[in-house]
């Protein structure tokens, strides 16, 4: 069992003298035991997973901003259950939460009704939570942990009275508030309708949008980049999921992506080689850093042109987290069975194999050799057959030293690159299969 709370199969890979990961148990981290800690609760379709409970907030914040929701939650005003004349007169009262999956640890009572069943919590001040159906009467002393929201249909759901502070509970007694509640409301509806037909007048539409689809691969996209800069990393500005429209805002990038640069016939656009180069060692240090310098591992799974942001200044940003694979640093490989891009897969990848980081070193070197060559790295010629651009470019490349890897260049280069970056870029395109 590691520090997840997940007990987890290793295998050790006498190839790599590294711990590979085959199986964990429980597979969802919403399934570890008090997984967001006293009064948090675990939605494994939301993200963050964990949220402190309604009247409660992070007992550490810098640790629930950082994943690490072990310490839990604690009040934002403590009880008042032994003076009530501290809440106005008013005793604590209890905040309904359907679809719960209850808590263990419970301590039964007997009462008739559920009104008894709250009373007998209210008279304890070390309760903190009641529930009544079918089994009785269950009331929880001291922290509550364990809960975990579950879907409206399902079967195992209860509903769980949690404990808070009178204060926590809008007041409807005062007959002249509620009149003035309902006017300022009123008034407020008509300035926020006025505030939205303006901004509806004023928006702007945004240029080439692109729909994130599924739950799942939003959840990945913000959990991988949402907590990590890196000037060749895409930053994640923001996002929104209502139903099923979910955005991505990042930030912009004037010069789109690099496949539009590389794949035209254009001599004009052509991009120089000082750029290529640029951009080359900017995709490598960006992968550099989500495989060595993140917390965890970070396996993009999907390096192609496409997924190649460039800024105005022709920076390039690694972009696109929807098959990213996120690996404890003290493990190598991960099980996957997601599908990338044809023309950039790994060998081991195809085969079904467990993937490392070296299967993003491959689609990088197949990325790399579309940049220096100006050619996708699969086409079709004019008799219907499908050129491997690889395939030649290794004979190239192993036979023919510098010189002749010079016929690997964009024919819109005229030749023009030095000589000793392209050597240092043709190691690279020696290693990369091998990795």
């Amino acid at each position: 069992m590691d520090v997840s709370g997940q007990i987890k199969q290793l295998s050790w890979l006498e190839s790599s003298q590294q711990w590979s990961l085959i199986w964990s148990e429980p597979r969802q981290q919403c399934e570890v035991y008090a997984f967001c800690g006293a009064f948090g609760s675990c939605d494994k379709k939301a993200l963050p997973f964990c949220n402190c409970l309604t009247g409660f907030e992070p007992k550490s914040e810098s640790d629930w901003n950082l994943s690490d929701f072990s310490k839990g939650c604690k009040r934002k005003t403590q009880l008042q259950c032994e003076d009530p004349t501290l809440a106005h007169g008013k005793s604590d009262k209890f905040l309904e939460m359907p679809n719960i999956k209850l808590p263990l640890h419970e301590q039964s009572m007997t009462v008739g009704n559920i009104s008894e069943c709250e009373s007998t919590c209210l008279k304890n001040c070390s309760c903190n939570a009641y529930a009544y159906g079918s089994g009785g009467c269950k009331v929880w002393m001291g922290d509550v942990l364990d809960l975990k929201l579950l879907t409206e249909d399902s079967s195992n759901g209860g509903t769980i009275y949690i404990r808070l502070v009178a204060s926590e509970f809008s007041s409807s007694s005062n007959k002249s508030g509620i009149i003035i509640g309902a006017v300022v409301g009123t008034v407020g509806v008509v300035l926020c309708l006025v505030v939205f037909a303006m901004l509806r007048w004023r928006r702007g539409t945004m240029r080439n949008p692109k729909a994130v689809e599924g739950r799942e691969a939003l959840r990945t996209e913000v959990s991988t980049i949402g907590t990590i800069q890196h000037v060749n990393v895409v930053r994640l500005r923001g996002f929104c999921s209502d139903g099923a429209r979910k955005l991505l805002v990042y930030d912009y990038m004037p010069k789109g992506s690099l496949d539009a640069h590389l794949f035209h016939e254009s001599n004009s656009d052509a991009l120089d080689w000082k750029t290529r180069y640029q951009i080359a060692l900017g995709t490598a240090r960006g992968l550099v850093y989500l495989h060595k310098k993140c917390r965890d591992c970070i396996i993009h799974c999907d390096i192609k042109p496409v997924n190649i942001l460039l800024d105005a200044e022709f920076c390039p940003k690694v972009a696109d987290f929807g098959l990213a694979k996120l690996v404890r640093q003290d493990f190598s490989r991960v099980l996957t069975t997601m599908r990338g891009t044809r023309g950039y897969l790994a060998p081991e990848w195809i085969l079904g194999m467990a993937i490392t980081a070296k299967a993003d070193v491959y689609s990088y070197g197949m990325m790399l050799l579309e940049i220096v060559s100006g050619r996708r790295n699969s086409q079709q010629s004019e008799d219907g057959k499908v050129r491997f651009i690889p395939t030649w470019a290794a004979s190239l490349i192993t036979e023919g030293g510098n010189v002749l890897s010079l016929l690997l260049l964009d024919p819109r280069l005229n030749g023009v690159a030095p000589v000793e970056e392209i050597s240092r870029l043709r190691k690279v395109l020696l290693v990369y299969p091998r990795c």
